[in-house]
């Protein structure tokens, strides 16, 4: 007979427990001060002392079981990455003071990813959404009130709304989402720090071609600009419709990922002969 606790007996795996323990009792102390989940988990993943795989269970436990989030699962209906309409989501729900929003994206090759969706900066870890592929929304409020039925009401009432504009839909949002406006995002001043290397997460692009051919790799070397070694670049087989290939950018101040990934979208798309006009290094005015 199996019993769960079984990994505890090892060195291994009750110092891992312990990391996650301790992780989790930290980020209870921090949501209670207001911070968002989404934030603490993405800064903890940058610096590694989380992995992907334990995304689901913190969410479950202290945004679920522990403040009482309401969620809605929902399966997209459409590809979502058009810069203008993250914009329009994140400068929409960031006037709504009153509600804390997370979202979850399953993605087909990675995992499970979260994000604080009133940051325009955490969508970049996710675009393209993907059609038929599953996000998770959970809301809760910050109104302190004694009748816990009408908040849970409030936050659901959140999380409709919030779909609506997902898909471009105008929404007047109710006076019970409003409060205090969050602040724009600002880089952090340092200007005696030098500028830190880092490499961002994995990124999906979906082939929307029949397959991703010469044509696809020709517009991709146009975008991409410069390649070092283009058969490392291209070394796998056959990507066919539907198949994902992963990216990610290392450097100093990486900056317009999202773009990025809306051009190599394009680019493995039936489109990919837009980008074959021209020569390398020009702007390609497609958006």
């Amino acid at each position: 007979m199996t019993n769960d606790l079984d990994f505890l007996s090892t060195r291994a795996g009750f110092n891992t427990a312990l990391r996650h323990f301790k992780i989790v009792s930290r980020y209870l102390s921090e949501m209670s001060e207001g911070e968002n989940l989404a934030d603490l988990i993405n800064d903890s993943l940058d610096e590694k002392e989380i992995g992907r795989h334990q995304i689901k269970s913190i969410i479950n436990a202290l945004a679920v079981d522990k403040f009482g989030y309401r969620y809605i699962s929902h399966n997209l209906e459409e590809n979502i990455s058009e810069k203008d309409r993250i914009e329009n989501i994140s400068n929409s729900i960031s006037k709504w003071g009153n509600i804390q929003f997370i979202m979850t994206y399953y993605n087909p090759g990675e995992g499970v990813f979260v994000i604080n969706p009133k940051k325009k900066s955490q969508w970049e870890i996710i675009l393209p959404l993907i059609s038929d592929e599953l996000v998770v929304i959970y809301a809760n409020t910050n109104i302190q009130d004694e009748k816990a039925e009408i908040n849970r009401n409030i936050a659901e009432s959140a999380i409709r709304d919030f779909i609506q504009i997902l898909y471009k839909k105008k929404v007047k949002p109710k006076k019970d989402y409003l409060g205090v406006e969050e602040k724009k995002e600002e880089a952090p001043v340092t200007p005696a720090a030098a500028p830190r290397r880092r490499a961002t997460p994995r990124y999906s692009v979906q082939v929307t071609n029949e397959l991703f051919h010469n044509g696809n790799v020709e517009a991709w070397k146009k975008i991409i600009e410069r390649i070092n070694d283009i058969n490392a670049l291209f070394k796998w087989g056959k990507v066919k419709h539907g198949g994902l290939i992963f990216f990610s950018v290392v450097g100093e101040n990486i900056k317009d990922v999202s773009k990025l990934q809306r051009y190599l979208f394009e680019g493995a798309s039936p489109r990919f002969e837009a980008f074959l006009k021209g020569g390398i290094g020009k702007v390609l005015d497609l958006f």
